[in-house]
């Protein structure tokens, strides 16, 4: 455990370590502004920096992370002439100095005692990186169908990042606010993959003897996708990196992992078997859409009505689109470039 953030109860704390905050942006001219305001409004008593790396965009991201930049000392922006998230963030961290590095993404609003929370859960369970929960939250009838989908069970399993439960160990979290010495001792992000990169990078953390720890009391509002194939496009996407990260870490996947490209397969050969005149074929693509039915009705029980109509659309989306992902997801993505791009030098807290 780091000295800087060790040996002190939280409630008697007078010395809180200072802290890099680090966001990877690439078209967010949108949401940039409003999220630097948030976290510079952070209530956490020891020094913060943030570095924003900014990928190639179509929109104004780069006058608006300069904007920002010129009106505040704590803040710097670096380049990311890639555009792909994990050399963002490995840029980000380089140009860092602090012993804690949070993760933002460009969209993210934090709420004002994140940071306090964050370091006091380092200093009390010795993690090397805690994050909490992605809380999505819609503003149309879609995105509350999508968000509800993504905080239930029947659209992501039991992953606690999205639903929510108790503190305690995790696999990955969201966001993340790490240890730089964990950073360092792993190198970082992998920039070989362009997804999932998170839960790899925690994934090493925990084989070299680190503890991720999931702090539901750290809530990041999340506003979800905006059209059906904006969420498809997302979730295949997810589900053809994650099958990466099962063939390059063997030992990885899991039941909640395996149900969608198994639902997917199962009612493509039920789909065949109809069509060849074998009519009982239709059990499996029928029966799970009667579940969706049903359970849409469930936990969509407290939306409004056109969210709820939107809601069994959401859930065949993310799960058919998540298991293509998987399924088709090539051995040429399996690249392996190692870890980490630039070299981040030993610091000492100040």
């Amino acid at each position: 455990m780091d000295s800087s953030i060790s040996g002190q109860g939280v409630s008697a704390r007078t010395n809180w370590p200072p802290v890099s905050i680090v966001m990877p942006v690439r078209g967010e001219e949108q949401h940039l502004h409003d999220a630097t305001c948030r976290l510079l409004q952070q209530d956490y008593p020891g020094d913060i920096e943030v570095i924003i790396a900014v990928g190639p965009s179509t929109d104004h991201t780069a006058e608006v992370a300069a904007e920002v930049a010129a009106t505040d000392p704590r803040i710097r922006v670096v380049s990311n002439p890639s555009g792909t998230t994990p050399k963002a963030l490995n840029a980000a961290i380089a140009a860092s100095h602090h012993p804690i590095v949070a993760r933002v993404d460009g969209h993210a609003l934090l709420p004002k005692d994140y940071l306090r929370i964050a370091v006091a859960t380092l200093d009390e369970t010795g993690a090397d990186n805690v994050g909490g929960v992605m809380s999505a939250e819609g503003v149309t009838p879609f995105q509350k169908a999508v968000a509800c989908a993504m905080t239930s069970k029947l659209g992501v399993g039991n992953a606690r990042f999205h639903t929510g439960g108790k503190p305690g160990p995790a696999d990955t979290v969201y966001l993340g606010v790490f240890r730089r010495s964990a950073l360092e001792r792993v190198g970082c992000y992998d920039e070989s993959f362009l997804r999932a990169q998170d839960w790899e990078m925690n994934y090493r953390i925990r084989q070299t003897g680190g503890l991720v720890w999931f702090q539901p009391e750290m809530r990041v509002s999340y506003r979800p996708r905006e059209s059906i194939r904006s969420l498809a496009k997302q979730y295949f996407y997810y589900g053809r990196w994650r099958r990466v990260v099962a063939r390059q870490h063997r030992g990885t996947i899991n039941l909640r992992y395996l149900a969608p490209p198994v639902t997917v397969t199962a009612m493509a050969v039920g789909l065949v078997a109809v069509s060849l005149g074998f009519l009982p074929g239709l059990a499996v693509p029928g029966g799970y859409l009667v579940a969706i039915l049903a359970g849409s009705l469930w936990t969509g029980r407290r939306l409004p009505p056109r969210a709820l109509l939107w809601l069994p659309v959401v859930y065949v989306t993310m799960h058919c689109t998540w298991g293509v992902g998987f399924l088709t997801s090539s051995r040429r993505l399996d690249v392996h470039t190692g870890p980490g791009g630039p070299q981040i030098r030993q610091r000492t807290a100040n």
